[in-house]
């Protein structure tokens, strides 16, 4: 029931950023959201997903907790197998490469993502996995 209640939500969600150019539903609380727009790994499909995310150094860092469950995001494993997407932010389309962030790097963000959202370390202590932090650049 809850999956189908996030995935309900995240689909308004999305149409709403849509239909508004990003003036309804990209903030959260005191998070701000894009539309995250992947190849599925298996079909080849378009897959686009509200999800959200921070800038930091000129950079988009998406967490991909994936609510703290043990498996990871299917957008996540799409970027492991395609590193290129498109965030739809504010009504624009960016063209990005992904990367997963590791080592000193991974921590850097990581404390800069926890103390913007602190739920993050909860869904840490949720999982066993270590919860990956893809970085997007954008194309030049």
């Amino acid at each position: 029931m809850q999956n189908i209640l996030i995935k309900s939500f995240m689909s308004v969600n999305s149409l709403l950023i849509r239909l508004s150019r990003g003036r309804a539903g990209s903030k959260l609380g005191k998070q701000t959201i894009l539309i995250l727009r992947t190849v599925g790994r298996t079909s080849g499909q378009e897959r686009a997903i509200p999800i959200a995310y921070f800038m930091h150094e000129g950079r988009y860092l998406i967490v991909a907790s994936n609510w703290g469950r043990d498996k990871n995001a299917d957008w996540y494993l799409n970027l492991k197998k395609n590193p290129h997407a498109r965030l739809e932010v504010n009504g624009d389309i960016v063209e990005v490469t992904s990367r997963e962030a590791q080592g000193s790097e991974y921590e850097h963000y990581w404390k800069f993502v926890t103390e913007r959202h602190p739920p993050y370390l909860d869904y840490q202590k949720m999982t066993t996995r270590q919860i990956p932090i893809m970085i997007f650049e954008q194309n030049q």
